[in-house]
């Protein structure tokens, strides 16, 4: 039987930072970038006598994550002793929730041209994360910074069925987080990885393969490429006569293949029992309602938004809305502008621009927003041109002035003076008779020869609109 014989089965277990400044059950600090064990103290080290305390506003982001991707938050729930014998769990075991989390079912609809995709959800759970193993030429260090840093893993059906799908599910929970300020979604700095189980069956079939879980994959490509590379693995194998083990693999990202790590373990390899150092998580009716009533507007609702009300394009729609921050933006430089797709077509390209240029906000990076409207409504008004406007913005970035000083201060102001325009016209015309007689012979192509030469009389400040009717005009008697 052939590949397309086949098809894949992808479930996805994310693992991300919940953005709080101090770790799950200690005050030591969060922040990425540290020295090698600054961030640690007898609790996260996991000393004898020490007992840890949870970090309320922790649990407020998990239900936060809950309520934004519609799970059901368990108002009872209970912290459980996950054993496992590694040398960046300075514990040798991790308080995680097994039985009974925080937040159960749930889904996620995926964007698409079409009818979308629903992606289910079968639970969210807190616990801590692990440390971190450096390994040298000659050594393996251990840098425990990140060992109690609060996380929560979200659990996927494996309702995926391609590497596509599997990154879209991605980019829209990862979103979807940091809309709502949950986490900061950084994969770069391991703020938001998976684990990814893979398993192939043929066309039809209703049974499931033998999975293989890829642990720790920080990038879209790299998730990508593990699940092609896996799928295309079994089915080789299936395709030899051979049987897929249920492995634990790593994904090496040089070679472009997975590695087996060990066998797949099982929850009872775990040794779960209820944590006997924290009571039962109790969450209040009311503070589940008061998250949802504060919930800010989600990605998919926000782009729904701007097809219906601005009349934007798919395209369109994806790049304003793939980060907060940018919709923000947006929407701020709007008032009192008469064309939602200039405004759109700006931030997309100018305001973009900077940002990624300097990897900052739009907001840090680019003049205020209000001030980007100011300056566009100038254009609207035929006060300055669009390329004028492209100048005062770039200085605007740097002398953060406002929009109306910036083009005094340049002498950016276009010249709508009829009188002023004919005269240009009439010169130019005068200088180029030759032009003006092979225009006039049928070479309609010439005209904006004669655009040019206006404007560049004018120092670029005339209005177009108004050379291009005089030179019709003009050239025609």
């Amino acid at each position: 039987m052939s590949p397309e014989g086949y098809e894949a089965v992808i479930g996805l277990e994310v693992h991300t930072h919940l953005q709080t400044r101090s770790k799950l059950f200690c005050g030591c600090s969060t922040e990425f970038g540290k020295a090698p064990n600054e961030n640690v103290c007898p609790v996260c080290m996991g000393m004898p006598g020490v007992l840890p305390v949870l970090n309320r506003h922790a649990v407020e982001l998990a239900v936060r994550t809950g309520v934004a991707t519609n799970s059901e938050i368990a108002t009872r729930s209970i912290f459980d002793r996950k054993s496992y014998f590694y040398p960046d769990l300075p514990k040798n075991y991790q308080i995680s929730q097994y039985e009974t989390p925080i937040g159960k079912g749930g889904y996620i609809d995926l964007p698409g041209d079409g009818q979308s995709k629903r992606v289910r959800l079968v639970r969210i759970h807190i616990e801590e994360d692990a440390g971190k193993n450096i390994h040298e030429m000659n050594s393996s260090l251990v840098d425990f910074n990140r060992s109690g840093v609060p996380l929560v893993e979200i659990v996927s059906e494996p309702d995926l069925r391609s590497a596509n799908e599997a990154v879209a599910y991605l980019r829209e929970l990862r979103a979807i987080l940091r809309y709502i300020g949950a986490s900061d979604g950084r994969m770069e700095e391991g703020s938001f990885r998976c684990d990814v189980n893979v398993s192939v069956r043929k066309k039809g079939a209703t049974e499931f393969g033998v999975k293989t879980e890829i642990k720790n994959l920080n990038s879209f490509r790299f998730v990508e490429k593990a699940i092609e590379h896996e799928v295309g693995r079994q089915i080789e194998l299936l395709e030899a006569g051979g049987k897929v083990q249920q492995e634990t693999h790593l994904w090496d990202p040089e070679r472009e293949e997975t590695r087996p790590m060990r066998s797949k373990e099982f929850a009872n390899d775990y040794r779960y029992f209820p944590e006997p150092d924290l009571p039962p998580l109790v969450v209040p009716t009311a503070m589940v309602e008061s998250v949802r009533r504060a919930m800010p507007e989600l990605p998919a609702v926000k782009r729904a938004r701007y097809v219906r009300d601005y009349g934007l394009s798919g395209y369109e729609v994806a790049v304003l809305t793939a980060e907060k921050d940018t919709g923000d933006y947006f929407e701020a430089v709007l008032p009192g502008l008469k064309n939602v797709k200039t405004a759109a077509n700006w931030v997309m390209t100018e305001v973009l621009r900077v940002a990624n240029e300097s990897g900052k906000a739009p907001a840090e990076a680019a003049p205020a927003a209000a001030e980007v409207g100011a300056l566009l409504r100038l254009v609207e008004a035929q006060k300055i041109s669009l390329n004028a406007a492209k100048t005062a913005f770039a200085a605007m970035c740097v002398s953060r002035k406002s929009a109306e000083v910036t083009v005094a201060e340049l002498g950016l102001a276009q010249v709508s003076d009829e009188d002023a325009i004919a005269a240009a016209c009439a010169k130019v015309i005068t200088e180029e008779p030759d032009k003006v007689a092979e225009y006039r012979s049928g070479r309609d192509k010439l005209f904006g020869f004669f655009v040019g030469q206006v404007m560049k009389a004018m120092g670029g400040k005339a209005n177009p609109k108004i050379v291009n009717e005089i030179l019709k005009k003009k050239l025609a008697t």
